[in-house]
């Protein structure tokens, strides 16, 4: 038996498919198979059940499961605590981050940490959110930057800042002039939406229900960037992050109204594996974003 086995073992009960195992540990599928009878074997126990549609993992198999996260968690911290003795903070550094955040909120923090650590190669990825999940899960990236963070198996969230959401419009638009404004001020008008996949979107669906209003969609897209020329095209609106409409609302290509009552906040989080030893690299970008974050909170609660 060797740690391999453990990751092989730790896969399969997350994936619930050898072929998925298989393929995250650059094997065959029978080699996954014969690794699971021969640690059923050597234990005497059924660790999982088999079955053309049903996967099931026995009380025993809980067992080893749970023993197995610990001799990987273990085993992969070796290398952050030598790495940590020695100070020595260098290698890669791969993030996943959305569209809106990669482009206008991550910036400044990524600038300030290849300043402080310049032996780091860090590389920046920007997808789409459910593919930010998936980078941190197949370990194609250290970290992910997502909005409105869900818990999903595998993977640990941690809060980080939030954003305002606001009214966009062009400069010649009805509501351009409004200091603010509610949402049943937004009922019937025309709406640039971000595509119904997307969590935003969901949110500011959400939104909308609860106000008891309707827009008329003029068309939806997957990014920030393309609903904003939207609205500029179509002289229409749209709700979106602050932040990702500062450098037009400074060169006054487009307005933002504020939306009364209640400040509509979008919740930012960073993803990363649970299984998954933090490196000094993570650890350094983590506590600029944290400590930038930190800086964030006390400004809004002044």
């Amino acid at each position: 038996m060797n740690i391999e086995t453990f990751q092989v073992f730790c896969d399969l009960v997350e994936t619930t498919s050898f072929s998925e195992a298989a393929e995250r540990n650059g094997i065959t599928q029978s080699a996954v198979s014969q690794q699971m009878r021969a640690l059923e074997e050597k234990f005497g126990v059924t660790l999982v059940e088999r079955g053309r549609r049903n996967f099931a993992v026995t009380p025993e198999g809980e067992v080893f499961l749970r023993a197995a996260q610990n001799i990987l968690e273990e085993f992969r911290g070796i290398e952050s605590r030598l790495e940590a003795m020695r100070n020595v903070v260098a290698g890669e550094l791969a993030i996943a981050t959305v569209y809106s955040i990669g482009f206008h909120e991550l910036p400044p923090y990524s600038d300030k940490f290849r300043i402080e650590f310049p032996d780091v190669d860090l590389q920046v990825h920007y997808r789409r959110s459910n593919q930010v999940y998936s980078d941190v899960l197949e370990n194609k990236a250290d970290l992910g930057l997502v909005a409105y963070p869900k818990e999903r198996k595998g993977v640990e969230i941690e809060p980080a800042w939030k954003d305002r959401l606001v009214v966009i419009c062009p400069p010649g638009h009805k509501l351009a002039k409004r200091k603010s404004l509610n949402l049943k001020s937004i009922d019937g008008q025309r709406f640039i939406s971000f595509e119904p996949d997307l969590p935003t979107r969901k949110a500011i669906d959400k939104m909308f229900d609860q106000a008891g209003i309707q827009v008329k969609e003029v068309v939806e897209f997957d990014n920030i960037e393309t609903v904003k020329r939207g609205v500029t095209i179509e002289n229409a609106i749209s709700i979106v992050p602050s932040e990702s409409v500062r450098p037009e609302v400074e060169s006054g290509t487009l307005i933002q109204v504020p939306i009364d009552g209640k400040f509509v906040w979008r919740p930012l989080g960073i993803v990363r594996r649970r299984t998954k030893a933090i490196t000094p690299a993570m650890r350094e970008m983590m506590r600029i974003l944290k400590g930038e974050i930190d800086q964030e909170e006390g400004k809004t609660d002044e």
